[in-house]
C-alpha cells in the first residue's frame, strides 16, 4: 500500500532560530548551529529536486508545474525546461556541465530521462516507464499480510482486498537521480527500485528495496484501513519508497526511503536510509527512525549524512537530521520548515524548504533555496563535513 508523495497538513514554522536540538547520540559534543544562512531564491513552487553544478548554478525542479529553473549564485532565475501540460519534472542531477532530469506522468505510467547541455534544448536519453512495464523490478516483493489464511483473506472488502497481499505493481515515479562517470542512477519511488541508465540509454535494475518491517495491525488500525477483524494482531509490510540516491565515499549508493502508507508518524518513525552496492545490488540499512525522509547528502570524505525529514520534529513541520559515520540513528536534528531536497558542495549545504506548504488552494508558491554552513565548538563541524 503506497500513498503518493504529498503533504498532509500545512507547515507554519519559519526558517528562523536556526540551532540544533539536543543531540540524539550520547557522545560528548557541544550543540551545533547554522552559520552564514543565505536565501538565494524564493517564490518557488514545490521545489522537490535540484542539483548544483561545478560553477555554483542550481537547477531546481518546480515539480508540480513541470518547470526546471536555473538559479545563479546571485539568485537570477531562468527557465531552462518546461514539460507539456499534465507532466511533472523531477530527479535532477548534473555532471560535467550537463543536467539530467525526469519528465512525465506517474498516473499515466510515462516517464523519460532527459539530458540538457549548456545552451541547448532537452534531449531524450532513456524511457524509464518502458523498463517498469517490461521488467516491473519489485514484482519479486510481497507486500501486505504474509501470514493470513485464505478464510481471513476472503473477508476483506472489495475496496481493500487488492492490498491484503500483493506483489509489486507497475508504477513509476523517478524522484531523484545522481550522475556518475559510469552511469546515471535513479531512485524510482513508484518502482521501489534503484535504476541504472547507461549513457547509451540502456535501463537496468541495480537494486530493489525490501518491504518495510511489518506493522502490527491493531483493532484501531484495522478500522482505519477497512481491514476485517481477523487481521488484528498480524503484521502488514508496506512498500518501500526510495526518494534519493547519492554516491558515498565507499562507492556505495546511499538512498532515503519513505515507508509506504501514511508518511506522517502515525505508525511510527519508519523512514530509513539504506546503502546499495552498485555492483552486486546488495541492500543494507544504514539508519532508521525518520519521518518523511525525502532526500540526503553524503559528505565525500567522512560519509556523514544529512537527511531532510518532511514531517520530522516535535511539531511535524520538518527538520534536517545528521547521521555520523558508523551510527544507525540521527546524532542531531534542526527544525527546517518543510524541507524537500538537500545537496552538499564544498562545505556549503544547499536545501529547498517551505516546499510543501498547503493553503486553501493547495501547495503555495513560497518555496526557497537556501545555503548555510554548520559550526560547532567541541568537535568542529568542519572536521565532520569538510
Amino acid at each position: 500500500m503506497k500513498k503518493r508523495i504529498a503533504v498532509a497538513a500545512a507547515c507554519t514554522a519559519a526558517l528562523a532560530s536556526l540551532a540544533f536540538a539536543t543531540p540524539a547520540s550520547s557522545a560528548t559534543w557541544s550543540p551545533l548551529s547554522f552559520g552564514k544562512v543565505t536565501t538565494i531564491a524564493d517564490n518557488l513552487f514545490t521545489p522537490l529536486s535540484f542539483a548544483v553544478d561545478a560553477t555554483g548554478n542550481s537547477y531546481v525542479a518546480q515539480s508540480f508545474i513541470g518547470t526546471l529553473t536555473r538559479i545563479t549564485p546571485a539568485g537570477t532565475q531562468t527557465t531552462v525546461a518546461t514539460a507539456p501540460p499534465g507532466e511533472a519534472i523531477g530527479a535532477v542531477s548534473s555532471l560535467g556541465g550537463n543536467v539530467y532530469f525526469a519528465q512525465g506522468s506517474q498516473e499515466e505510467v510515462r516517464f523519460n530521462l532527459m539530458s540538457l547541455e549548456p545552451g541547448g534544448e532537452p534531449q531524450h536519453l532513456a524511457d524509464l516507464a518502458e523498463h517498469e512495464k517490461t521488467v516491473n523490478p519489485d514484482q519479486i516483493n510481497t507486500y501486505g499480510f504474509a501470514d493470513l489464511d485464505d478464510e481471513c483473506l476472503a473477508q476483506f472488502p472489495p475496496e481493500v482486498a487488492g492490498f491484503a497481499r500483493y506483489t509489486g505493481i507497475v508504477d513509476t515515479n523517478p524522484y531523484a537521480s545522481t550522475a556518475t562517470q559510469q552511469a546515471i542512477y535513479v531512485a524510482d519511488a513508484g518502482a521501489n527500485a534503484i535504476l541504472r541508465v547507461d549513457w547509451d540509454g540502456t535501463v537496468s535494475t541495480t537494486a530493489v528495496l525490501p518491504p518495510t518491517p511489518a506493522v502490527e495491525i491493531t483493532a484501531e488500525l484495522a478500522g482505519q484501513f477497512g481491514f476485517p477483524e481477523c487481521a488484528v494482531g498480524h503484521g502488514y509490510a508496506f512498500e518501500p519508497v526510495p526518494t534519493d540516491v547519492e554516491v558515498g565515499p565507499d562507492g556505495w549508493l546511499y538512498v532515503t526511503s519513505l515507508p509506504g502508507g501514511p508518511e506522517d508518524p502515525s505508525l511510527g518513525e519508519r523512514g530509513a536510509v539504506y546503502k546499495v552496492n552498485p555492483w552486486t545490488g546488495e541492500v543494507v540499512m544504514v539508519a532508521g527512525g525518520f519521518v518523511g525522509a525525502t532526500n540526503l547528502a553524503v559528505e565525500r570524505n567522512t560519509g556523514a549524512i544529512l537527511v531532510t525529514e518532511l514531517f520530522g520534529g516535535p511539531e511535524q513541520t520538518g527538520q534536517v537530521s545528521v547521521i555520523l559515520p558508523g551510527e544507525d540513528m540521527a546524532f542531531a536534528s534542526v527544525p527546517v520548515n518543510s524541507p524537500a531536497a538537500i545537496e552538499l558542495r564544498g562545505g556549503t549545504v544547499y536545501v529547498t524548504h517551505d516546499a510543501f506548504v498547503i493553503g486553501e488552494m493547495g501547495p503555495e508558491p513560497i518555496g526557497k533555496l537556501t545555503t548555510f554552513t554548520l559550526t560547532g565548538t567541541h568537535h568542529t563541524w568542519d572536521s565532520v563535513l569538510g
